[in-house]
């Protein structure tokens, strides 16, 4: 697709903040976010260079995946300043070798960076995807250098990206400045390669419930085990994905004792895919969520959703999902029973939930937006 925003010089995106291109074990929302925008603009003319980060000697310090031109680079591991480091050296990299004329950062406690690239004459965009310093797995340091960073994501950027209005109304309140809100994408996933995985784990089709996603305690993971122990059914739990180099969250999670109860580890792609088109349901138990990527995935291959009733989760399903109270274990087990009981309106919520993913949350819109943002004309974004 050719850009009317674009003239014969060919613009060029540097872009960091994420883990991996393509996602690894790990990796989240934020990695799928990447794959879809910078391989998207990449097919439509701009050039686009994004930055992993890696721990150990990569095999090749660059390498071209959708389009896009992918650089390793490494870093350690400890806990927030791994992402730090890698965030100093990528900046190093784009200042050093001139990767971009526009740079794309996500989440806002790397704001401290646009204030080097800016002053090296960068258009620097940031993407904040939720309220960082509010979640759980920060100590007391971590939680005041993202609460300090707030002011930079306000004021130094050219423009600031919001997936979820909440945050953004939020932030607006603050600092009395506009910005901007582009909800996260989602496409059905259509064609992909069959996968044997329901076999491999012993599973049946719609005999079971999912979880997908990072074993943290923003997930709430630790009230969907005692709330589906609660449950009486033969069905069982899939909780796939973990805590990277484990922890003591994931080792709590998993001394459940019901052996309903799976804990496959990560999977990724058509896996994955398939055991969302085959759950009973998808159950998002989040404490705190941005516009969660995940459930729109499972819209998307109309799988019925149950979450919790964060604001940020009712915006994405609407009247398409059964919700509980947050945090409240006996709540999510009650709602868990009555989807047992109501099938049919599970299947009906279903199909409304995999229209309303189409009407208002396609790939190819979220990119047009970005596009529009990081390439248009003049600060946008943020305004007095």
């Amino acid at each position: 697709m050719n850009s009317p925003l674009k003239s014969e010089t060919r613009f060029r995106l540097a872009a960091f903040g994420f883990r991996s291109v393509p996602p690894k074990p790990g990796c989240a929302g934020a990695d799928k976010f990447a794959e879809e925008l910078y391989s998207r603009l990449a097919s439509r003319g701009y050039e686009v260079t994004a930055y992993n980060r890696v721990y150990s000697r990569p095999a090749e310090s660059e390498y071209v995946y959708r389009g896009v031109r992918m650089v390793n680079l490494r870093t350690f591991k400890q806990g927030g300043l791994e992402a730090l480091y890698h965030s100093l050296k990528a900046t190093a990299h784009i200042v050093l070798h001139n990767t971009g004329e526009v740079v794309h950062i996500q989440n806002g406690g790397n704001s401290i960076f646009a204030v080097l690239l800016r002053l090296f004459g960068k258009r620097v965009f940031i993407t904040e995807d939720g309220a960082e310093w509010s979640r759980g797995k920060w100590r007391w340091y971590g939680r005041l250098f993202l609460q300090l960073s707030t002011s930079l994501t306000a004021y130094v950027p050219n423009g600031v990206i919001f997936d979820n209005h909440f945050v953004r109304d939020w932030f607006e309140d603050r600092f009395h400045r506009q910005y901007h809100f582009v909800p996260y994408g989602s496409d059905p996933v259509d064609g992909e390669e069959p996968s044997d995985i329901l076999e491999r784990l012993g599973l049946k089709f719609g005999e079971y419930f999912l979880f997908v996603g990072r074993f943290i305690p923003d997930k709430g993971l630790h009230h969907l085990i005692p709330a589906f122990e609660r449950v009486q059914t033969k069905k069982k739990l899939v909780l796939v994905g973990g805590a990277l180099g484990g922890s003591e969250y994931e080792s709590a999670l998993k001394a459940t004792t019901d052996n309903r109860v799976l804990f496959p580890g990560f999977l990724y792609g058509p896996d994955v895919h398939a055991l969302m088109r085959g759950a009973y349901a998808y159950i998002q138990p989040s404490d705190i969520e941005g516009l969660s990527p995940v459930i729109l995935e499972n819209m998307g291959l109309g799988t019925p959703v149950i979450c919790s009733d964060l604001s940020e989760n009712l915006y994405v399903v609407g009247d398409t999902a059964l919700t509980f109270r947050k945090g409240e274990v006996d709540d999510l087990a009650k709602t868990i029973r009555r989807a047992l009981d109501e099938r049919p309106l599970m299947e009906s919520n279903a199909v409304k939930a995999r229209r309303r993913s189409i009407e208002l949350f396609s790939w190819d819109a979220v990119v047009t937006q970005h596009e529009a943002i990081l390439f248009g004309d003049g600060d946008t974004g943020v305004s007095a």
